[in-house]
């Protein structure tokens, strides 16, 4: 089985391509390795195919479809203000390119092609779980473009193509591509390394992930019977949480004695509560891990010193990006 993963060497690609080579597949990968060059250094095997390149190339695109049976996308520009940058660039990337991408694979005879979209899709939404048949309201770039590319991917089925498009909640734990942009994660970071938890808002839901959950779901999908996923959208988060409940959680784990929580008015409104019932429903699946140990590993990362400078840039998606010369440029990276 040749899997292809785009957008690998991101945060979830960089937990999930070892899971995928310890099940015997041959992966290759395709991405920008913009954050780091050699993410997947110490993974030693001929299974493992790496191709530096930008996702709107359409000659790689054609180069990287070759003999490819399954393709996990999860490449594109991540969360909303890395979007918000260049309306037409993030357009370029997360939906033209996203569009060509899944052309491609359906005249290169891939059978299942799983697409990584966003619970950001649902918007602000007030009722108290939303489900995969609730209306798409999203009010990002971000989330607008996720939603454009699930509609054009789910128009493509047939008896030869089987789409599947996943919306996570915001991911959150410990991954060698770590990102410090996210809920639990940022919050874990300062609450470890300033004794401090600073709140925008609070009163915001958000549902949450583990990574490796999500991990354990890719996995799924690709061993599911075609009938379970053809053409069908799942939900994945598994815990809804206020932000500020999040904080309070971080807070009794690591030193409910000594960390402080400061909350800042916020004028982020993003707010959403998702159901998982369908997936679990579905696969007999059920989480294994939750946001304590998300935080835990995180903290036990940084106390190993995994994380190498956790000022660096590349832990955080818009910082490094505004760094890098190419990609302001909007150049064609090869």
């Amino acid at each position: 089985m040749n899997i292809l993963v785009t957008g690998g060497a991101g945060y979830v690609g960089s937990k999930l391509v070892p899971k995928l080579l310890e099940k015997g597949f041959h992966v290759r990968v395709l991405d920008w390795f913009l954050f780091d060059d050699n993410i997947f250094k110490d993974l030693k095997t001929d299974k493992l195919e790496l191709i530096k390149g930008d996702l709107r190339n359409s000659s790689i695109i054609k180069k990287c479809m070759q003999g490819i049976d399954i393709v996990i996308h999860l490449g594109c520009l991540s969360n909303d203000p890395s979007c918000d940058l260049d309306e037409e660039l993030t357009k370029s990337i997360n939906l033209d390119a996203g569009i060509n991408i899944i052309k491609e694979a359906k005249k290169n005879k891939v059978t299942r092609f799983i697409n990584a979209s966003s619970a950001s899709v649902y918007g602000i939404k007030d009722e108290n779980n939303v489900t995969e048949s609730s209306k798409l309201e999203p009010i990002t770039l971000y989330a607008k473009y996720k939603a454009d590319l699930e509609e054009f991917l789910h128009s493509q089925a047939s008896e030869d193509f089987s789409p599947v498009s996943l919306r996570p909640a915001t991911v959150c734990g410990y991954a060698p591509r770590l990102r410090l942009d996210l809920t639990v994660n940022i919050l874990t970071y300062h609450a470890v390394t300033n004794n401090k938890i600073v709140v925008y808002g609070g009163e915001q839901k958000r549902p949450n992930i583990h990574i490796d959950d999500l991990v354990n779901i890719y996995l799924l999908l690709i061993d599911a019977p075609k009938e379970k996923i053809h053409n069908q959208v799942f939900n994945a988060g598994f815990q809804n949480y206020k932000v500020i409940e999040i904080a309070n959680l971080i807070k009794s784990v690591l030193g409910p004695d000594k960390i402080k929580i400061q909350i800042t008015e916020d004028n982020d409104h993003r707010s959403y509560h998702i159901s998982s019932e369908k997936i679990k429903n579905t696969f007999n699946f059920s989480s294994q891990f939750d946001i304590k140990d998300a935080v835990l590993d995180l903290a036990k990362a940084f106390e190993n010193d995994l994380v190498k400078n956790p000022n660096d840039s590349k832990y955080r998606n818009v910082k490094h990006i505004l760094e890098n010369e190419d990609f302001i440029n909007n150049k064609i990276l090869g």
